[in-house]
């Protein structure tokens, strides 16, 4: 085999392979769970369920629950937008709200 040969197969290799990436599933990457941690945790604790001191003070929801998880993206974008109850307003450009509603889908009962 040529060297051209070897390197057109690599190329269509690679090219190939990108063009599937794009189809994979998201998952909630590491810029989700360090917003999640910086912005969401406080009240709502680091596995979702609100067992916080101000959490439970607040009676904030359970991120892990169904009512929570059935929702969808944009019902929770619009939540982190508008804010609800005494949750404030979240200032989050909207990549950064989608990574974390990616995050949050991780934690699921």
């Amino acid at each position: 085999m040529s060297r051209s040969t070897s390197a057109n197969r690599t190329a269509l290799f690679l090219a190939s392979t990108l063009l599937f990436l794009p189809s994979l599933p998201a998952r909630a990457d590491d810029s989700g769970a360090a917003l999640y941690k910086a912005k969401c945790a406080p009240c709502h604790g680091a596995d979702g369920g609100g067992q916080t001191p101000v959490g439970k003070n607040l009676k904030v929801s359970d991120l892990r629950s169904a009512e929570v998880q059935k929702q969808s993206d944009a019902d929770m974008t619009k939540v982190l937008t508008d804010g609800k109850g005494k949750m404030p307003k979240s200032k989050l450009p909207a990549a950064d709200m989608k990574a974390v509603i990616a995050f949050v889908r991780t934690l699921k009962k």
